[in-house]
């Protein structure tokens, strides 16, 4: 609080979006994690967490006041103008200390605790087991092993301590190759194929300049090759395009020459770098900025941006990656420059396509712990979470889950998940209320002590499952391995609204078949319950009442069919008590427009509805559960505030 000067300040108005005059008056508070904007009419509250905030603008004065633009990584804006310049000036100076955290240590998740989920710190930090993960690929095997060669990160700090690699290969190979590759980033099994027993493995350039070699690293990929299926070649994928690798080769870096290297097949693939993307992403959401544009020109300045085919040429080249794994059987090596960006996305989403296992629930968090956080994706430089070089921003995890959604599109029964979560996952690494995505790599997250000091995004996954579930979801026969192809052609790639509009209310996202489905499904699960809890009820009456067809052979005559109490019978109070009538009165998603906190709810803001009363409620509100009438002794629903209090 050392840094508000101004906690408070009256009479501020929140524009509307795109110079809109609409405006709404109110108060706008500031705390130490977030700042909160209260309408003065209705009432409504507008949460911004600051870890959100990518840039705090002041604008040129005004007749109204000082407006004060906000800008979010989840991809909303919003301007406020405050009367007096002096509290503008707190106002920025407050945002822009609490939106440029210093360290790690002064993240969100240091101090995050959940109010009502009674969450663990321990649920979630063990979902992943390296070699429960491994062994169900089929590893370690009689041409794979695991190695200790990384135990104390001695050979590579950005490596995971645990590494896979070709049974017949040493330590001093091992080491002797991490020397010949960027950041000593040596080549390692990423997946294992079980089906045919091809593998994909991954690694950073090598430093091989203009006519250097390293037996080692020869040596390794060599084993590589011969640890594949019976094949006389294994590819080597180099995501980067052509010019960029033979910029790096001039610089002492580059790429592997087929005349030191026996039985590999080159192939450059063309992804642009973190500038380009960063660039990109920023015209796209130039586009969006704009609601009031006609519709010609947005789909120019969409097409302008390329986003779209930069999202594609991930997409071809992940898919060149699983072809040559699933029809040619041959293993591929992949790298771009330092093996954290490019090679993270193609390597995950040749694995999802792969493999069913990562279309799953559980699979795709397994799926983001072994490719992204174990082989050390920067997600603390690459999302800006504390403040350093603007330069190492760039939307690549963004660009990972954006092309998983444009594979659900194409195979909306594949995935067991939905856009709910993919949206979810992407909030929360900006939000840094979960230790999970903190850190650049294994050896930074463990000094930072996150498991013991954090709670797992995972542990709140698992306990909101039923939120994450995609209704259509048609999980493949046992034993098969169906593969999935993203689409050829470009024009079949879209924005992801559901992302870039999730809190625009010019241009919302509409309600998708999906997310109606799913909520149907939800109702009726709930009504499925309420029916059960009923007839068990109605069976313990009938057992209480024990009203019988015909009387006891001592009875006297006359007595068939009377209770066999006469001196206790249930009077008609009681019997409604034993049969409550549960509450069903479900609110339409499209018609809540706020929620019981005060929230304001935006178009694009997930509905949860409560499993007590049935009235639509906030994600802010989610983490409340109790014990329903209807549910068995030990399950637990999710409800609203005023429920949960009186539920309690």
């Amino acid at each position: 609080m050392d840094h508000i000067n101004t906690p408070k300040v009256d009479h501020v108005q929140l524009l509307g979006k795109n110079g809109s005059r609409t405006s709404v008056s109110g108060c706008l508070y500031l705390t130490a994690t977030h700042t909160i904007f209260m309408d003065a009419i209705g009432n409504k509250e507008t949460w911004i967490l600051h870890h959100h905030l990518s840039s705090v603008e002041k604008l040129a004065l005004s007749t109204r006041g000082s407006p004060l633009k906000l800008q979010c990584k989840t991809f909303r804006s919003l301007t406020f103008v405050i009367p007096k310049e002096r509290d503008c000036q707190d106002v920025y100076e407050s945002l822009l200390h609490f939106s440029q955290p210093a360290s790690a240590e002064d993240l969100y998740a240091f101090s995050y605790s959940p109010q009502s989920l009674n969450l663990s710190r321990q649920e979630g930090w063990g979902i992943f087991d390296v070699v429960e993960e491994f062994g169900r690929q089929g590893v370690p095997n009689e041409n794979w092993k695991a190695s200790d060669a990384n135990e104390g990160y001695r050979i590579c700090e950005t490596y995971p301590p645990w590494l896979y690699v070709p049974d017949s290969v040493s330590n001093p190979i091992i080491s002797g190759s991490a020397k010949f590759r960027s950041k000593g980033r040596l080549p390692a099994l990423s997946y294992y194929y079980a089906p045919n027993q091809a593998a994909i493995c991954r690694c950073s350039q090598p430093l091989a300049g203009v006519g250097r070699r390293s037996e080692e690293d020869e040596a390794l990929l060599a084993a590589f090759l011969r640890a594949g299926p019976n094949r006389p070649y294994m590819y080597v994928v180099d995501t980067r395009p052509k010019i960029n690798a033979m910029a790096n080769r001039a610089a002492g870096k580059g790429y592997e020459n087929t005349d030191f290297y026996q039985g590999i097949v080159f192939q450059f693939l063309g992804i642009q770098n973190i500038h380009v993307m960063r660039e990109s992403q920023q015209k796209l959401l130039e586009a969006y900025s704009d609601a009031g544009t006609a519709s010609y020109s947005f789909q120019m300045a969409i097409e302008n941006s390329s986003y779209l085919k930069h999202i594609k040429s991930i997409l071809d080249t992940s898919l060149f990656i699983a072809k040559a794994v699933h029809d040619e059987k041959a293993n591929v090596l992949v790298h771009c420059s330092d093996g954290w960006d490019r090679t993270a996305q193609t390597c995950s989403l040749a694995g999802i396509m792969l493999d069913p296992y990562y279309r799953t629930f559980h699979g795709f968090m397994i799926l983001i712990e072994k490719e992204w956080l174990g082989f050390g994706h920067k997600f603390m430089d690459r999302c800006g979470l504390v403040k350093g070089d603007g330069h190492e921003v760039s939307p690549v995890f963004t660009q990972f889950l954006d092309c998983v959604w444009q594979m659900m599109q194409l195979h909306p029964t594949a995935f067991e998940i939905n856009e709910r979560m993919l949206v979810h996952i992407h909030d929360h690494v900006y939000s840094c209320q979960f230790g999970t995505f903190l850190g650049n790599n294994c050896r930074s997250r463990e000094k930072l002590s996150l498991s013991s000091r954090t709670y797992s995004l995972w542990g709140y996954l698992v306990r909101q499952k039923e939120e994450y579930l995609n209704p259509l979801f048609c999980a493949p026969p046992p034993g098969t391995w169906p593969m999935l192809e993203p689409s050829s052609v470009v024009h079949s790639y879209q924005c992801w609204h559901g992302l870039y509009n999730y809190h625009d209310s010019a241009v919302h996202p509409r309600e998708t078949v999906l997310q109606h489905m799913a909520q149907i499904t939800d109702i009726a699960a709930i009504m499925d319950d309420q029916a059960k809890s009923l007839g068990q009820k109605i069976e313990a009456l009938r057992s209480k009442l024990n009203v019988t067809s015909e009387a006891p052979a001592d009875a006297e005559p006359g007595s068939e069919g009377k209770p066999a109490s006469e001196s206790s019978p249930l009077e008609m109070p009681e019997l409604l008590k034993e049969l409550p009538d549960p509450k069903a009165d479900w609110v339409e998603p499209r018609l809540a427009l706020q929620c019981s906190c005060a929230t304001f709810l935006e178009s694009g803001t997930y509905r949860y509805h409560c499993r007590h009363c049935g009235v639509a409620f906030c994600p802010r509100c989610l983490d409340r559960r109790a014990q329903l009438p209807y549910q068995p002794a030990g399950s637990e629903g999710r409800v609203c505030r005023q429920c949960s209090k009186e539920l309690r």
